[in-house]
């Protein structure tokens, strides 16, 4: 079952990719606490998530927070040295915090995950973005297949007002 507007984000175990290697950590760490901009991609360094997506977020990052966004957060089900890889080549690192999905788990608990095993890359995120509050999922956009509309910084920004 996917998560939904008002449920309360699960709590699984994570890594984030931080300048000094990665850290294990939880979800209710990581976002049980203000208010968040999650976003969620299939993959780091795939096309549009490398142009279009993360970029969006650490370009708008200002705004965002004056928004009232205490945290911009990026998940990926991949490992937390591809995401810090990723973090490193995007300037996102410090603006952005880089959450490793690794096995999909958290992904999983959502509700969220994508099949791209024809494109070779397993089982991963679907592409999405939510406004968290304490905990509590306020808004949620998930992406139809291939397209990139509701899920983008720019999209979120005119959410919050």
């Amino acid at each position: 079952m996917t998560i939904s507007k008002g449920d309360k984000v699960p709590n699984v175990d994570v890594t984030l990719a931080t300048a000094e290697g990665p850290q294990k950590s939880n979800t209710a760490d990581i976002l049980g606490k203000g208010t968040i901009a999650l976003f969620a991609v299939p993959g780091a360094f795939t096309p549009t998530c490398s142009a279009r997506h993360l970029p969006g977020f650490v370009d708008k990052a200002g705004e965002l927070k004056a928004k009232g966004v205490d945290k911009i957060v990026c998940l990926s089900v991949n490992d937390a040295f591809v995401m810090k890889a990723w973090g490193q080549a995007q300037n996102a690192l410090g603006t952005v915090e880089m959450v490793a999905d690794g096995n999909g788990d958290f992904t999983r608990a959502l509700g969220l995950q994508l099949d791209a095993r024809g494109f070779g890359m397993g089982e991963r995120s679907k592409r999405f973005a939510a406004i968290l509050k304490d905990g509590v999922v306020k808004d949620l956009f998930v992406e139809a297949p291939g397209a990139f509309e509701v899920s983008s910084a720019e999209y979120m920004l005119g959410k919050l007002g």
